[in-house]
C-alpha cells in the first residue's frame, strides 16, 4: 500500500514540473542559451540558479500534494486524554494449611460438629465462634454428604474462619446418595450420574430422592474417589464411611472398598497430605476388613439414665447395633471413636442426652469422655448435631439441632471446655 502512495506521489511531481516548465517556455530557453558562447562563470551562475528553481519548484509542489494527500487519505484520530492505570487482580484467598497430627487428637481433642462446614444448623458464624472458643481440634463430619453432594465452596469459605492452630477436619461419606441428577466434578466438568450409584430396589430408603449407595457401582466409586480428592485440596484429613456394611455388603476378599481406600491414600500421598480413614462398621468382626481403616465408630447407645451397656450388641436392638468398645470389635480394630449417636428420632442418643437437665448432661459427658479415653479410645463432644424436633428438651439455634453454645437453651459450653481441661 505504501509503495502505491510513492509511485503516485512521483508520477504527480512530474506533471506538475512539466507542466509549469511548459508554461514559462524553461525547455526551449535553456536549449537556446546553451548554442550560444557566453563565458564560463555565467554558464556556472545560470547552472546554480537553474537548479535553484528546480528545487524550489520541487518543493513547491510536493507542498501541494502533500497537501491533498492527507485530506483525501489520512483518517483523524482523537488520541484519548492519558490516564493512569493500575490493573485490578482479584485478592487471593485466604486458604486452610492443614498439618500433621496424632490419633490421639481425635481421641481426646474430637467434637462432633455435623456439617458445619456445609452450613447445617443455619447459625454457621455462631458455630465457628463456638469452636473458636472451645478446646476442640478434630471436628468430626464437618463437611457433610447425606442425600447431597459436598458444598466445596462453603467449606473453602467457612474452613479458613476456625483461627486454632492444628485443626483437623472430618468429612463424611454417606450412606445416603441421591437416586437421580448428576454431580460435576470441579475443574473438568466432568459428570457423575447419581442413578448408576444406587443398589438395586432402594429408591426413597433414607427419604424423597435418596437411595442406599452401592460400591459395586463402578460409577459410585469413582464419585468417591472424585470428591475425596477435592477435599484433600481443601485441607480435608478425616474420611469416615458411613454405614459401610449397608453400602458394601461384601466379604473382604471380594469388596470393592480397597481399592477405594487405596486410590485415597495415593492421592494424599502425592499431596504429601496425613489423612486417616474410618468407617461405621457395625457389627463387622473380620480382622481383615477392620484392619483396613485407621478408626472405626459408632454411638455410645446410652439409655434414659445416661448408663452404657457392656455386652457387644445394645440390647434395645433386635438386629445387632454393635457397642465397638466390645473387645468383639475394638480388640480387631487400629483405633475406635465413639459419639452419642443421632438419627432424628426421639429415643437415639442426641435426643435422650437433651433432654436431661443440665447438671445431668454434665455429669454424663464427664462419664462418657473418661470412660472412653481411659480405654485408649475416643469419644467425640457434641457441638453441633441433629435433634428429633419435637424432642422436648433443650436445643441449639433451632429445634432440629444441638448446640452447647451458651447463646442458647442448654448453655454446656462452659462445662464441657472443663472436661477437655481436665
Amino acid at each position: 500500500m505504501r509503495a502505491k502512495h510513492c509511485s503516485n506521489f512521483v508520477l504527480q511531481c512530474l506533471v506538475l514540473m512539466g507542466e509549469q516548465a511548459k508554461r514559462k517556455n524553461f525547455w526551449g530557453k535553456t536549449k537556446l542559451f546553451l548554442k550560444s558562447k557566453v563565458p564560463f562563470w555565467i554558464a556556472i551562475v545560470f547552472l546554480l540558479a537553474a537548479a535553484a528553481f528546480l528545487l524550489f519548484s520541487i518543493k513547491k509542489t510536493y507542498q501541494q500534494i502533500q497537501s491533498d494527500y492527507k485530506i483525501k487519505n489520512l483518517q483523524i484520530h482523537k488520541i484519548p486524554e492519558r490516564h493512569e492505570h493500575k490493573e485490578k487482580f482479584p485478592k487471593p484467598k485466604e486458604v486452610f494449611i492443614p498439618r500433621n497430627f496424632s490419633m490421639s487428637t481425635l481421641e481426646t481433642r474430637g467434637c462432633v460438629a455435623d456439617g458445619i462446614l456445609s452450613g447445617y444448623g443455619s447459625k454457621t458464624s455462631e458455630a465457628i465462634n463456638l469452636i473458636n472458643r472451645s478446646a476442640c481440634l478434630y471436628l468430626h463430619r464437618a463437611l457433610e454428604t447425606w442425600g447431597s453432594t459436598p458444598d466445596f465452596d462453603g467449606a473453602a469459605e467457612n474452613i479458613v474462619k476456625f483461627k486454632k492452630p492444628g485443626m483437623v477436619f472430618g468429612m463424611f461419606l454417606a450412606e445416603a446418595v441421591r437416586d437421580a441428577g448428576t454431580y460435576t466434578e470441579p475443574g473438568t466438568g466432568k459428570k457423575f450420574y447419581f442413578d448408576k450409584m444406587c443398589q438395586p430396589g432402594t429408591d426413597e430408603k433414607w427419604g424423597w430422592h435418596t437411595c442406599l449407595a452401592d460400591f459395586n457401582s463402578k460409577e459410585y466409586r469413582r464419585y468417591i474417589e472424585s470428591i475425596t480428592h477435592r477435599a484433600m485440596d481443601l485441607g480435608i484429613q478425616s474420611f469416615t464411611f458411613g454405614q459401610i456394611y449397608l453400602q458394601d455388603g461384601e466379604p473382604f476378599g471380594a469388596s470393592k472398598v480397597p481399592g477405594v481406600i487405596k486410590n485415597m491414600r495415593d492421592y494424599a500421598k502425592s499431596k504429601h497430605l496425613q489423612i486417616v480413614i474410618g468407617a461405621q462398621t457395625n457389627a463387622i468382626t473380620d480382622s481383615r476388613y477392620l484392619g483396613m481403616f485407621d478408626y472405626i465408630e459408632g454411638g455410645a447407645g446410652i439409655d434414659q439414665q445416661g448408663k452404657i451397656e457392656n455386652g457387644p450388641c445394645w440390647s434395645r436392638k433386635e438386629s445387632c447395633w454393635a457397642l465397638l468398645w466390645n473387645k468383639e470389635f475394638s480388640a480387631k480394630a487400629k483405633n475406635v471413636l465413639l459419639d452419642l449417636d443421632w438419627s432424628g428420632i426421639q429415643d437415639d442418643d442426641m435426643s435422650t442426652f437433651a433432654r436431661m437437665a443440665q447438671a445431668e448432661r454434665g455429669t454424663e459427658l464427664k462419664y462418657l469422655y473418661n470412660f472412653f479415653t481411659s480405654r485408649n479410645m475416643g469419644f467425640l463432644m457434641p457441638m453441633l448435631a441433629p435433634l428429633y424436633p419435637d424432642n422436648g428438651g433443650c436445643y441449639g439455634p433451632s429445634k432440629h439441632f444441638y448446640s452447647p453454645d451458651d447463646k442458647y437453651k442448654c448453655k454446656d459450653e462452659d462445662m464441657i471446655n472443663d472436661i477437655f481441661s481436665g
